[in-house]
C-alpha cells in the first residue's frame, strides 16, 4: 500500500528511498522493531509524522 501511494514498483529502491530516510528523522516507525524482517512487519506514523502530515494535509491523498 505504501509502495503504491509513492508511486514506486521497486522494493528496493522504495526501502532505500522512502522507508529507510522517514525511520531515520523518525516519521514512521515499525510495529515489530524487534524484527525488521518480519513478513507481519507494518509501519506506523510516529507522533512526529502525524504532526507533520497535520501542518500540509495536501500530501495525505497523492498519487490518487
Amino acid at each position: 500500500m505504501l509502495m503504491k501511494a509513492a508511486g514506486q514498483t521497486n522494493r528496493t529502491r522504495f526501502r532505500k528511498s522512502i522507508l529507510r530516510p522517514h525511520l531515520e528523522v523518525g516519521l514512521i516507525e515499525m510495529t515489530i522493531p524487534d524484527k525488521p524482517r518480519s513478513s507481519k512487519q507494518k509501519y506506523r506514523l510516529t507522533k512526529t509524522g502525524r504532526e507533520l502530515l497535520e501542518k500540509h494535509p495536501e500530501g495525505e491523498k497523492r498519487n490518487e
